[in-house]
């Protein structure tokens, strides 16, 4: 049965890269449902029950991403989430709500880390014989570089993403301005077109695609030999 192209799900597999497809689709779940618990985590850590007393503190995508936002990833390749929280309730206040917003892209840091490390030790001492080898380095290759894709991308000072609110909790200035209806507004257009800017995309995910290999082989270079 032949796939219709002009499907990123079906040009891949039309391609011969059912793992990097698979390893994608893993990926991009797992690290927005990460993601949001750990804003949820955070959240109850300054204080608020609102992300365990709404059902939220599962690893169920439906819960955290939605029909709808799984339905766009499978058409269209990008998803989201939504962590429910309680400001009011948090001890520190408005450093509070910047806690909880960075605790999003923290975690995206550190699966970013750990599938680098992993993909170095898998190189260094894990199975050689293909297509074993290959694939297991490519789906954490994918996992290490996605990650940090949305660890930059979350912290762009662009509401609502989470650098705008990082920001405003520490600056009266950025708070009054992201505030506004109209800036808001205007954020979520600025990414809207900052996502389907496909020439700004691809540079950039190349680049961080790029970073994420170079740091695998630093790492496997720091790594005793086998004896």
């Amino acid at each position: 049965m032949e796939i219709v192209t002009g499907w990123w799900i079906g040009d891949l597999w039309q391609a011969g890269e059912s793992v990097l497809l698979m390893s994608w689709l893993f990926w991009v779940v797992a690290a927005i449902v990460l993601h949001e618990l750990g804003h949820g985590w955070a959240a109850m850590w300054e204080g608020d029950t609102t992300p365990r007393d709404s059902g939220h503190m599962t690893i169920n995508p439906i819960v955290h991403m939605g029909w709808f936002s799984l339905v766009a990833l499978l058409i269209m390749g990008i998803a989201w989430g939504l962590m429910p929280v309680n400001p009011s309730r948090f001890r520190n206040g408005r450093r509070g709500w910047a806690i909880v917003a960075a605790a999003g892209p923290a975690v995206n840091l550190l699966l970013s880390g750990l599938c680098i490390v992993l993909c170095a030790l898998a190189i260094r001492y894990g199975p050689q014989a293909e297509p074993l080898a290959g694939n297991l380095r490519l789906f954490l290759i994918v996992g290490g570089w996605l990650n940090l894709y949305l660890m930059i991308f979350n912290l762009l000072p662009v509401p609502p993403l989470d650098g705008s609110v990082i920001l405003s909790g520490f600056s009266n200035t950025a708070l009054n301005f992201f505030s506004k209806p109209g800036v808001q507004q205007f954020g979520l257009l600025a990414v809207f077109m900052l996502v389907f800017s496909t020439n700004v995309m691809d540079r950039v995910v190349e680049s961080i695609q790029h970073g994420t290999v170079v740091a695998v082989a630093w790492v496997v270079t720091i790594l005793p030999a086998v004896q």
